[in-house]
């Protein structure tokens, strides 16, 4: 490492402004002077997403920062924006963006019929407000983002977040089907959303391949419903639609709660 104390600090700069933040700070431990360099605002703007001035000016509290590490390090702990609708957030160690779509901006089938759904404020939630599903057959959760949101050249896996009251009943009965589209491609898969009774396998032997939910971090259930590369420009922007529905069984259900989709980096 002792030829980088020896060249001139743009070129440091302009060659640490081409990794990642985790070798920008591992590159930081070396010395006084690597120290300096690799935390001016030149290498942290560069790792920073290309629209971060434009999603900064969407939060909900105006952020305050004296650089932009201190901006970096601010939005990996997540951000609301959108009126509170949306959460977003970048990874540590690569810096790709991540959101969360909450329950309001998600189109649920009868979702405004109060018969069907009640709308309430949680404590352990990050928005205003989750829905609980109170009763219906058909169950249908769809949300339509778009592309340019996203990182380029990234995977990123696409999860339901949720819980189970304790008044929930059928969601175990029939599996949910979830899928991510774009374009005429199409991830598609199975899921139970109640799993708290820890069902065997069938008793024929097949084994199982639904998906089942599993705790977060934050308190949350999540499954995931699928996963989708975006290796576009950021400025090329398609329509890609997630959903997760049971329109098979006619069965009655209900209980679920509802906090949003997450779309993050897959690792």
């Amino acid at each position: 490492m002792d030829v980088f104390n020896e060249l001139p600090e743009d070129c440091i700069s302009s060659i640490l402004s081409l990794t990642s933040p985790k070798d920008t700070i591992s590159f930081s431990l070396v010395s006084s002077f690597l120290r300096l360099v690799a935390a001016s605002d030149f290498v942290w703007q560069t790792l920073l997403p290309s629209d971060c001035d434009k999603i900064i000016d969407k939060s909900v509290i105006p952020l305050n920062y004296s650089s932009k590490k201190e901006l970096f390090i601010r939005l990996c702990n997540s951000i609301l924006i959108d009126g509170g609708n949306k959460s977003f957030a970048i990874e540590k160690s690569s810096g790709k963006k991540s959101y969360i779509i909450s329950a309001e901006e998600l189109s649920l089938l009868y979702g405004e019929e109060p018969d069907h759904w009640t709308w309430k404020s949680v404590p352990e939630s990050r928005f205003s407000k989750v829905a609980e599903l109170k009763v219906i057959c058909k169950l249908v959760v769809k949300a339509k983002l778009r592309t340019s949101m996203l990182s380029a050249n990234t995977n990123y896996g696409i999860y339901f977040i949720m819980k189970i009251s304790d008044r929930a009943f059928g969601l175990s009965s029939v599996p949910v089907e979830t899928s991510v589209e774009i374009g005429n491609r199409k991830d598609v898969h199975t899921a139970t959303l109640d799993h708290r009774n820890g069902e065997k396998d069938p008793p024929d032997g097949k084994q199982r391949y639904e998906r089942v939910p599993y705790k977060r971090e934050d308190g949350w259930m999540e499954i995931e419903l699928g996963e989708l590369f975006n290796g576009g420009d950021e400025d090329e922007d398609e329509e890609f639609t997630v959903s997760l529905k049971e329109v098979k069984g006619f069965h009655v259900k209900g209980g679920l709660v509802i906090e949003g989709i997450e779309v993050r980096p897959r690792h």
